[in-house]
């Protein structure tokens, strides 16, 4: 059990909230994928997915597949529906199994099949392969507080999953993007971020890495971030992000020039996709 002091209650919210998201972190450490994503384009009518359980202990998935859409923030919210310009995927998917149990250094085979309609329109569809991790035997999914009036008491169970993107490409499908707004900006504790822009055409997603570079005047260039698997998915235009820089002990942030490249992930050949400046005074 963990105790925290007797706060008030929006307090004891704020608080909850942050170790359930310690916990989760944990315990997403113990499953690992391979690969995070899937695409189906051209001829490719079936793909799989590896998990392994790098835990110390069993854990059970359920596998089932879902809608989500991306906000301009980057994070995924549920989608009952589609709105314009969305096109989800889940219809023409199969897959097997539908729920595992992987002992602890063990790993598991999970296969997609695609099967496209005939009629089928031009574009690119999108759903998600969710992983749910069920509770253990002994024990159960809830959060119990128990308070004797000093001390709050919370028992729980940290159920963790994970969400694999599941792209369907049909017929001739193309994207652009560009980098813009570019600004240095400052954290909650002082620390340099990156904000820009990455604006998407087309009617295909983009997904690559980021590398940001510093090159003072008269030296030579020093790498600040790399941030990998970086997406815009259709329908949005536009995700913003902030990226946090890591400045070499000494080096400050003027008098020189600031390098954002954006490109295709190494197993997909490394392309330039964008690239953007920023002069430092």
């Amino acid at each position: 059990m963990f105790r925290l002091p007797l706060f008030p209650a929006s307090v004891q919210r704020v608080l909850l909230a942050s170790l359930l998201l310690l916990l989760g972190a944990s315990a997403h450490a113990e499953l690992m994928l391979h690969p995070t994503r899937l695409v189906f384009d051209k001829n490719t009518r079936t793909a799989q997915i590896e998990l392994i359980n790098n835990g110390t202990k069993p854990a059970s998935y359920r596998i089932t597949l879902v809608n989500r859409r991306m906000t301009e923030a980057g994070q995924f919210e549920p989608a009952d529906s589609a709105q314009d310009g969305e096109r989800f995927a889940d219809s023409m998917l199969r897959y097997s199994p539908r729920q595992i149990t992987l002992q602890p250094g063990t790993a598991q085979t999970v296969r997609v099949m695609l099967r496209k309609p005939a009629e089928l329109a031009e574009g690119e569809y999108r759903s998600h392969l969710l992983l749910d991790k069920l509770p253990e035997v002994e024990g159960n999914a809830s959060i119990e507080n128990r308070s004797d009036g000093k001390q709050i008491g919370v028992m729980m169970n940290a159920l963790v999953g994970a969400s694999v993107p599941v792209i369907v490409r049909h017929g001739n499908v193309a994207a652009t993007v560009n980098l813009a707004g570019l600004a240095i900006q400052k954290d909650a504790a002082r620390r340099p971020l990156l904000a820009l822009r990455f604006e998407r055409e087309g009617d295909s997603s983009v997904y690559g890495d980021v590398s940001v570079t510093f090159t003072p005047r008269g030296g030579k260039a020093l790498t600040l971030a790399q941030v990998g698997g970086i997406a815009v998915y259709t329908p949005n235009r536009v995700r913003q992000a902030a990226l946090p820089l890591q400045l070499p002990s000494g080096v400050a942030l003027s008098g020189g020039t600031l390098e954002v490249a954006y490109r295709d992930r190494p197993e997909a050949g490394g392309k330039l996709l964008a690239q953007a400046s920023l002069s430092l005074p």
